[in-house]
């Protein structure tokens, strides 16, 4: 229990989640961006600048420097991770299983607002754009990346996996749940 909440602070050193794009203008290298639980970071210099050009072409916001979850996912992971390891310590495992569905129901939450944000980002085009790419009801086509997965934009291929730190959030949790699973009841 311990070792499964501590994992979670590697979250404040490790990016939780990357996309990248592979596209034809950039073909010795795929753009990155990592998404810490405060941040957007370039996988390489310039990253999200050079995806923020190829998506101005069809319309797609800038990316933005930050967003308000990047005030609220580290207080969650700071509050999570402390709570875990003092139940831990205490060894109530009536709490262990309490713990990880709050936990679960938190990372539940932050991919759902993940997924929203992809589905907004992708489909509030400017109609001003220089390519517009129409469906067959002349309805401006959105470009969402993947939620997970890859997936073909256009002339461009999106990536969306997770990063080192959502391994090892998957790990921590998982951790948490085996711990509720084998730990003896107080007596």
């Amino acid at each position: 229990m311990v070792l499964g909440s501590a994992l979670l602070l590697t979250l404040f050193v490790f990016p939780l989640w990357k996309i990248s794009l592979s596209a034809p203008q950039y073909p010795t290298r795929d753009l990155g961006m990592l998404i810490y639980i405060y941040k957007f970071e370039d996988d390489q210099p310039h990253d999200i600048k050079n995806i923020d050009i190829l998506n101005h072409y069809v319309g797609m916001k800038e990316i933005p420097e930050t967003i308000p979850e990047f005030k609220i996912f580290p207080i969650v992971i700071l509050v999570m991770s402390i709570a875990g390891i003092l139940i831990g310590i205490f060894k109530e495992k009536n709490w262990y299983l309490g713990w990880f569905i709050v936990m679960a129901l938190c990372a539940a939450a932050g991919m759902i607002d993940f997924y929203l944000w992809e589905q907004n980002y992708g489909h509030e085009l400017n109609p001003m754009a220089p390519i517009k790419i129409l469906d067959d009801n002349g309805n401006i086509l959105g470009f969402s990346p993947p939620f997970i997965g890859s997936k073909r934009i256009l002339n461009i291929d999106a990536h969306s996996y997770p990063a080192l730190g959502g391994v090892f959030l998957f790990i921590g949790m998982l951790l948490t749940f085996v711990a509720y699973l084998i730990a003896p009841k107080k007596k």
